[in-house]
């Protein structure tokens, strides 16, 4: 599933990278107004998706119904686990905006496509380490990370919505920011 988390990532950075390419900066060093004008309607949809999983979050004393795919995870074929994971990463709307938005901001520094293949590369990498590491800390520790595991998965079931919220939340401000900045510019 961690590789074919990654494989999502990359394939949807590849593809915005390709569509942007034209997408560097002015002769003035701005971005082309279209670019500051995507990051805003990025930005502003990240924050509803911020706010739609803030107010969905569970309340301390209901109970976190997983859906029936995160059950059954665990018996999953290597194939289904890739094919999930890639379809996890890259059609999962929330995940979409989040790499699209990233790609788009590595596109419009104007670097050279090897530059840019770099710092896709490393987006995937950190982007890989929240489903990695504890495929990580399973094969480090084997038996011993079961407990460890066992109280990560259920804080991230009940944590999850505020995580993604927060994470949302952050790159919105970030994209507003930088798209109103360039626009006023």
């Amino acid at each position: 599933m961690l590789l074919g988390w990654a494989l999502g990532l990359a394939l949807v950075g590849t593809v915005v990278l390709l569509v942007s390419g034209g997408a560097g900066p002015t002769d003035q060093g701005q971005p082309a107004d279209w670019v500051s004008a995507l990051d805003i309607a990025l930005g502003v949809l990240l924050l509803w998706v911020a706010v739609k999983e803030w107010r969905g979050r569970p309340r301390s004393d209901q109970e976190v119904t997983l859906p029936k795919w995160m059950r059954t995870v665990d018996s999953f074929t290597p194939v289904k686990a890739l094919a999930l994971g890639t379809a996890l990463s890259a059609l999962n709307p929330k995940n979409l905006l989040l790499s699209i938005a990233a790609a788009s901001a590595i596109a419009r520094t104007g670097t050279s496509a090897g530059a840019q293949a770099v710092a896709l590369a490393v987006y995937v990498v950190l982007g890989a380490l929240g489903p990695g590491a504890p495929v990580v800390l399973y094969f480090a520790l084997k038996e011993r990370s079961k407990h460890m595991l066992d109280g990560l998965k259920l804080w991230m079931e009940r944590n999850n919505t505020a995580i993604l919220a927060v994470i949302c939340l952050l790159f919105a401000a970030k994209l507003v920011g930088d798209g109103i900045s360039d626009l006023s510019s």
